[in-house]
């Protein structure tokens, strides 16, 4: 599918990995491709999204018009999605119309603005003969009579919420009553076409995640930390200047905690990195429009050691069959309650101690789709109750409790946080998961 996909379309792309189920500890930084040339392959994934995604979502949900808009700087999340490389913002107000005139005709994709975007979008407004741009839309759809007319807004997904009460207020003004009645929410519309994931993006995805280990790979080591000198706010600010020297970006400040024998909870900030501490990063980059959220654990060698010491070992160890337990109870059309319940019974029988919170990602980083636990709600949560779905994207994310002996017994925090993919029987990892600790050595 990938090789049809690219044949077809022929952007540029960047080094293709295979998805991995083993990740190296310090891998190399692979090639990013010059701006324009990432211009180009966005808005090719984004045709491809667009000329794949929408036709199905539309139909799967029985919705023959949607219609989306966003004011400049004010973007509803999925028309911000739709804008091409070089758009950057809505433009003044951008009206985006689909609409399926059914019997397997192609979806028709409007664009009822001043602006046209990229040749994706047929411009379908002209001011000059009709100044009043929703008497425009409305004149669309009077012309289509659509049976059900989508527009975004939800109680509960802010992925599906992005119509102003504003511009409801407006659009609705201009409507022939009958077409009033027959808006409906859409919300699952919105969160399909952000969940979903097309064969470029699931080719490029791995290289992405890649990026990102080599850059914690590179923090988590003597390069960048010096025991007894470095401050955990050091390392975080590091991050941020080797991400934006690659010309990417990050889409939340990293972090960086350190776990202490004989100190409660984690250190940051000013403290200084020192032998024996076990280091956390929380990380995540925004490269070609995807997103990767990861978390890794390094351990500062005492002098003479070469190794954590087993109960730091067993507590990443551990994290590891808890994963497994998470992503074996992944199961297309349960929702993430029922995930979340599963492997929480599964990984306390088995005697282990987690906090379970997956997420979808993406095109964001906490990305549309249910989540499987909340780390401060280990219940159920009403936003968990849409179910999962296959071609889509995951930070596998959670953490395991787990008493160390060489230090006292004390309770340590060992966090994983891993991208994979749900392909509807199984989740793959796309460049392997944390099995071994980042060693940082002491000063001599």
């Amino acid at each position: 599918m990938l090789a049809a996909a690219l044949a077809a379309s022929q952007p540029p792309m960047p080094p293709i990995l295979p998805m991995s189920q083993t990740e190296q500890v310090a891998p190399d930084m692979p090639a990013i491709l010059p701006l324009r040339e990432r211009a180009e392959l966005i808005d090719a994934i984004l045709e491809e999204r667009l000329d794949t995604i929408i036709p199905m979502i539309m139909r799967e949900q029985g919705i023959d018009m949607w219609i989306l808009m966003s004011r400049e700087y004010f973007e509803d999340p999925v028309t911000a999605s739709m804008l091409d490389a070089n758009s950057f913002s809505a433009r003044r107000q951008t009206i985006l119309v689909f609409h399926d005139p059914g019997e397997g005709q192609d979806i028709e994709r409007l664009t009822v603005s001043r602006y046209g975007l990229a040749g994706l979008f047929e411009p379908s407004w002209d001011p000059a003969e009709e100044p009043d741009q929703w008497r425009a839309v409305a004149k669309i759809i009077a012309e289509r009579d659509p049976d059900q007319i989508a527009i975004n807004y939800s109680d509960l997904k802010a992925f599906g919420d992005g119509m102003t009460l504003s511009q409801y207020r407006l659009m609705m003004d201009k409507l022939m009553p009958r077409y009033r009645e027959r808006i409906v929410s859409g919300e699952t519309l919105s969160i399909r076409w952000l969940e979903e994931r097309t064969p470029t993006e699931l080719g490029i995805y791995p290289g992405i995640v890649r990026i990102a280990h080599a850059i914690i790979g590179e923090a988590l080591s003597n390069h960048v930390i010096t025991p007894g000198e470095t401050t955990a706010d050091d390392v975080r600010w590091w991050m941020r200047e080797r991400v934006s020297e690659l010309g990417l970006k990050v889409w939340f400040h990293p972090s960086i905690g350190i776990q202490r024998e004989g100190e409660e909870g984690m250190l940051s900030g000013d403290t200084v990195i020192m032998p024996g501490d076990l280091l956390w990063t929380d990380f995540g980059i925004t490269y070609l429009r995807l997103n990767t959220d990861t978390q890794h654990l390094a351990y500062v060698l005492k002098p003479g050691e070469t190794e954590a010491p087993e109960g730091i070992r067993a507590g990443l160890a551990a994290t590891n069959r808890v994963g497994d337990i998470l992503t074996d109870a992944f199961e297309a059309g349960k929702d993430g309650n029922e995930i979340l319940f599963a492997a929480r019974e599964r990984a306390l029988a088995e005697g282990f101690d987690p906090s379970l919170y997956s997420h979808p990602i993406g095109l964001h980083g906490h990305g549309a789709g249910t989540a499987v636990g909340f780390w401060d709600n280990q219940e159920g949560d009403p936003r968990s109750e849409y179910v999962l779905r296959a071609n889509t994207a995951w930070s596998i994310e959670f953490t395991t409790y787990n008493a160390v002996p060489e230090w006292g017994g004390q309770v340590l925090d060992f966090r994983s946080e891993e991208d994979a993919f749900f392909d509807g029987e199984s989740v793959r990892y796309f460049d392997g998961r944390q099995t071994e600790l980042h060693l940082i050595a002491s000063a001599p």
